[in-house]
């Protein structure tokens, strides 16, 4: 049998391991983000009701927020906006992580593999560890960052229609085309640079936690390569990832970089969000009150 012959004879994963690599990944993450999606978009929604709270003025300091927690808010938006909206913003989410974790995961395989090379005994030290995951989450989540702002700015979609203000885009393309008519190339880019720095230090962590983990097991245990090695792996990786910083910032980047009523910045600079009832509703500031 040829060379070629043989190529042809194996199975696809290993005739093309990095394309094999990038759909399996992708696959996977845009499962896991359509299950976890509700819990980001409460996470969100959270976030914004922090900062409406900071930004609050003296005279609304006062008031309660209508939401208190993680399952009041999601309560509140299905009550209010209906059950469906709890995945406000699936589609691009889904096309966040096709990108962003394929990428990243072909990456570090690549930087592992091809660039910083593993020891003769077949360890990975674990400063190459570091360098790989800092590098592919960082090169990851800069592909990924256009589908992250428009993430973003259409699970805000469901309180705009709340508010009875009329909605800023169609659909996923409309906001793609939308934001790119009016900020250009550079305008899916909003925000990247935090979001980059966010994500290089989560697969930090991550990516070297879950590599470090297997290897070490693989070495050491009588554990094989199989699903329970990668399990054992995941969960540590799990754990580390409770306790590693800037796990909150991509959302909070993201609508700096575009604002929900694309607003002059001279405009949106005097006014300030305030939670009022059901509804996010500004409220001009009045600096003479003060």
């Amino acid at each position: 049998m040829s060379p070629a012959e043989e190529e042809k004879s194996l199975p696809l994963p290993q005739r093309w391991p990095r394309a094999s690599k990038f759909a399996l990944s992708a696959c996977a993450a845009a499962v896991a983000e359509l299950a976890t999606f509700p819990l980001d978009l409460t996470k969100t929604r959270l976030q914004i009701q922090g900062e409406a709270a900071i930004r609050r003025d003296g005279a609304a300091a006062g008031q309660a927020a209508p939401y208190r927690g993680m399952l009041r808010m999601a309560a509140g938006i299905v009550q209010e906006e209906g059950l469906g909206k709890l995945w406000q913003g699936a589609t691009p989410a889904v096309y966040r992580h096709i990108v962003y974790s394929g990428v990243r995961m072909v990456a570090y395989e690549h930087l592992r593999d091809s660039v910083l090379c593993r020891a003769e005994d077949k360890t990975f030290p674990l400063w190459k560890a570091v360098v790989g995951g800092m590098s592919a989450g960082a090169i990851g989540q800069f592909f990924a960052s256009p589908t992250d702002l428009v993430k973003v700015q259409m699970q805000m979609e469901g309180k705009r229609k709340l508010e009875g203000k009329p909605l800023r885009f169609r659909g996923v393309h409309h906001a793609f085309l939308k934001i790119l008519s009016e900020g250009g190339i550079r305008g899916l880019w909003a925000g990247w640079v935090p979001n980059v720095q966010r994500a290089a230090l989560v697969n930090m962590g991550d990516l070297t936690t879950y590599d470090t983990v297997k290897h070490f097991l693989l070495l050491n245990t009588p554990l094989v390569d199989n699903s329970v090695t990668h399990s054992v792996s995941s969960i540590c990786c799990c754990w580390q990832c409770l306790f590693w910083p800037g796990s909150g910032c991509s959302g909070n980047s993201c609508r700096r970089g575009q604002n929900p009523d694309n607003e002059p910045a001279e405009r949106q600079a005097g006014k300030v969000w305030a939670l009022q009832g059901p509804t996010f509703q500004k409220q001009n500031e009045n600096p003479k009150s003060h």
